[in-house]
């Protein structure tokens, strides 16, 4: 018998260098998203599409070292540029569902920068790694952060 879901909510928030503008690009422009979003420099992409509009779908999938599968899928429910995102997405290993998520992003104007907040309610399942996966995201946010201060000053 597989264990039960690990329901958690958590929420990230950084200051980001430059204007609610600049920060959503990095959100919206595939090229940007991929910098600071992958984190596996090992791992082979073998699909990536990116439509990032309501309605619209994001996959990547790559295959690890190991030769299993690794996928991600979004769906995006709600885009206001410069403001709010909202979307669900379902983390897939072998392709079996580990996780399943609704988020959302709010980009709030703070002094010359910009504070973003980003909330998920995650179900964790058969024993998936909330600890991984949270410590994962302020990774990936630091990445954005280092990032966003490179492309601002240039």
């Amino acid at each position: 018998m597989m264990p039960p879901p690990d329901h958690r909510q958590f929420v990230v928030e950084r200051v980001l260098p430059g204007s609610p503008a600049h920060a959503f690009r990095f959100w919206a422009e595939p090229d940007l998203k991929r910098i600071w979003a992958g984190c596996h420099a090992d791992w082979e992409e073998i699909e990536n599409r990116f439509a990032f509009v309501p309605g619209g779908q994001e996959v990547v999938r790559w295959r690890m070292p190991d030769a299993q599968e690794f996928g991600v899928r979004i769906h995006y429910f709600e885009i206001l540029a410069t403001q709010r995102i909202v979307y669900a997405y379902e983390m897939a290993l072998a392709g079996r569902c580990i996780s399943a998520s609704l988020v959302t992003v709010e980009l709030i104007p703070d002094g010359a920068g910009t504070r973003m907040r980003f909330t998920e309610q995650a179900a964790f399942l058969d024993g998936g790694d909330p600890a991984a996966r949270i410590a994962g995201t302020h990774d990936g946010f630091d990445r954005l952060v280092l990032l966003m201060a490179d492309t601002h000053s240039a």
